[in-house]
Parts: structure tokens; C-alpha cells; sequence
């Protein structure tokens, strides 16, 4: 298939545990209780998104522990500790304490004895507290790290929100996709991105959105720059979109094998995700716009089970079927009786 895709690329190789904890705050809007080494945040770093909790740790078995990920302590290694005397606690707690944490965090309001607080103090491990359910915190700050980390490229093209169906527009320069994006625009549709569309990989989806430069500008050859926010209101962007459809326009003369029927699914691979891919030769009097609208609508029918391109197929062996009985229904009319039309 033409059309392809820049090598994906990291969006962050480490993130520091101060710009995560500002972050969880602002972004995420969870409560985060500094309890110990706040101060090194800005020195420690986390490189990936997986997160770990430190039970066998803390019992001494360390030939797995994985030190590098961000360590979440929960109501059974809080009560593990507190079941132990003073000094057995203190030497629980070095088993971990001994590594380059990058922070730790304590779940269920959880707080550590004051002598391990201290510990942590000395090793510049920072902790915090949180009044988030261990499962629930866990959950969204996974989901945070893997988005933090998530890999991304940028494709040439424009990426619009039609009846809630995400419609990457590529095609070569000047063939006219912008003009397509504002028309469906002016049509009541949502600009996400135009010209520059950064796609990032989230869990097992693919997120589209504007660059920070870029977002609802276009670009419309022979008029210039166009601010779609401010011409056409809130309602005419969004910042970011699902990507669910690759529709590429080339011309008549170079689109070799055109898919007539829609009975073959053609996909194009990005970020190793399949992406469904329709590829529209333009022609004079071609009207774009109501075709992608169509895609959409289409794309919907299919996501709720209902393929027309199948549709057909079984009317047609139907007819094949009749006709070997000595019917001839392609021949037939669609209505058996016209009631009439007065008005």
C-alpha cells in the first residue's frame, strides 16, 4: 500500500518522580501525602510503566525484585511490617531500602512506623501516601505511565471526527485533503489534526491528536493559515480522537486495484495495530466529503454487525439459487404491488 508511517519513537525514555507526582495532582487529580524524602523527586527517575509491589521483597527472597519500578505498598505489606518488632521491621524494610527506588507508594491511607519513614529519609527514597483503593490507584497510575511511555509517530495528513468515527485523511501533497477536512468541518464535523498528526499507542489503541504548534490550524493552499476554533466555534475540534479508519485519496490514474464490492477488508499496519484502510480515487465531480461521511456511517453499521458488502453477497448466490429452479428474479421488479402515488 502507499501510504506508511515514520519509525515509532519513545514520547519519554525516563520521567522524573517530581514531574509524575505534579502530574498524578494536577492531571489525574489524586491525592498524593509527601512522607518521606520529598526534596530527591527531582533526582530519582522512572524508565518504564510497569509498577511492582514488594511483598517477597520485604521477606528477603530479592532474586526477582524488580527495584527499578515504581513500588506500591498495600494493606498486606503494611500489616506485615506492623506485625513484626521494631528491629525486624527496620530489617525488612533495608531489604528494599538498599535498592535505587525510584518512589515509593502507600495505598488505603497506609502509613509506615516512623523509624522506617526515617530509613527511607536516609536512603532518599521518597514516599507517599494515598487515599486511593490499592487496586483503583494502581489502575489509573498504570494507565498514566503507560501513556507517559507510550510509543508514537507522526504521519502526514488529516485527522478528523466524523459521527464519532476517527478518519485519518493521507494522501501525496496538494491532492486536496485539508479542503475535504474543512468541508466536514463546515459540515458540523470535528477537526482533531491537520497536516501533522502525532498517533500515539495507548494500551491497544491508537490515540490521534494535533501537534502543540499545530492544533486547530489549517493549512488551505491559496488562502493561508485558517484558526477552525475561532471561525467555527468549540464544537469544531477536539484535541485528541481514537484513530479507526485510514482513507487515503489518490488519483484515478494511479489507483491500480479499486476495491468494487467491499467484500475485501483492506488494513494498513501502524504501531503494529491494523488499522481498516480505504483507498478513494478522485475524479472531477467526485464529492469527498458525503463519501468519508458515508465511511463513517458504514464503519458504524459494521461495529454493530450489519456488513452490506455480505449483504448483497447472500442476495446475489439467493438469486443464483432461484434461478437454477428455472426463476429469473434479477429480472423481477423490487415491489410487488405500487398502491399508488397521489399526493
Amino acid at each position: 500500500m502507499p501510504f506508511s508511517t515514520h519509525s515509532p519513537i519513545p514520547i519519554n525514555d525516563k520521567l522524573s518522580v517530581q514531574e509524575l507526582i505534579n502530574k498524578l495532582r494536577k492531571r489525574v487529580n489524586i491525592n498524593l501525602i509527601a512522607c518521606a524524602a520529598e526534596g530527591q523527586c527531582s533526582n530519582k527517575y522512572i524508565s518504564e510503566a510497569e509498577l511492582n509491589r514488594p511483598g517477597l521483597a520485604l521477606t528477603g527472597y530479592l532474586k526477582v525484585f524488580s527495584s527499578q519500578r515504581v513500588q506500591i505498598i498495600g494493606n498486606t505489606e503494611t500489616e506485615f511490617l506492623r506485625q513484626l518488632p521494631e528491629d525486624k521491621q527496620l530489617k525488612a524494610f533495608s531489604n528494599i531500602t538498599k535498592f535505587d527506588i525510584p518512589v515509593i507508594f502507600l495505598t488505603n491511607g497506609n502509613m509506615l512506623p516512623e523509624p522506617l519513614l526515617k530509613q527511607a529519609q536516609e536512603a532518599g527514597i521518597p514516599i507517599f501516601s494515598t487515599p486511593y483503593e490499592t487496586t483503583r490507584f494502581m489502575l489509573l497510575l498504570k494507565d498514566f505511565l503507560d501513556d507517559q511511555f507510550a510509543l508514537q509517530t507522526m504521519v502526514h495528513g488529516a485527522m478528523v471526527d466524523v459521527y464519532g468515527i476517527g478518519i485519518l485523511i493521507v494522501g501525496k501533497s496538494g491532492i486536496g485533503k485539508s479542503e475535504v477536512a474543512l468541508d466536514l468541518v463546515e459540515r458540523g464535523h470535528r477537526l482533531v489534526a491537520d497536516d501533522v498528526v502525532m498517533i500515539t499507542k495507548k494500551g491497544s489503541v491508537l490515540m490521534a491528536s494535533a501537534t502543540t504548534m499545530s492544533k486547530h490550524f489549517m493549512e488551505i493552499r491559496g488562502l493561508g493559515i485558517v484558526d477552525v476554533m475561532s471561525m467555527f466555534g468549540i464544537r469544531s475540534v477536539r484535541y485528541q480522537k481514537r484513530l479507526e479508519i485510514v482513507t487515503e485519496l489518490t488519483l484515478w490514474d494511479d489507483a491500480k486495484e479499486i476495491n468494487r464490492t467491499g467484500l475485501d477488508h483492506d488494513q494498513v499496519s501502524i504501531l503494529d495495530n491494523e488499522i481498516p484502510y480505504i483507498q478513494l480515487p478522485i475524479t472531477p465531480g467526485k464529492n469527498i466529503t458525503v463519501i468519508a461521511e458515508v465511511i463513517a456511517m458504514n464503519h458504524l453499521l459494521k461495529h454493530y454487525g450489519y456488513d452490506a458488502a455480505e449483504a448483497f453477497q447472500e442476495r446475489i448466490k439467493s438469486s443464483i439459487a432461484e434461478k437454477t429452479k428455472g426463476m429469473n428474479p434479477s429480472m423481477k421488479r423490487a415491489i410487488e404491488y405500487f398502491e399508488g402515488d397521489v399526493e
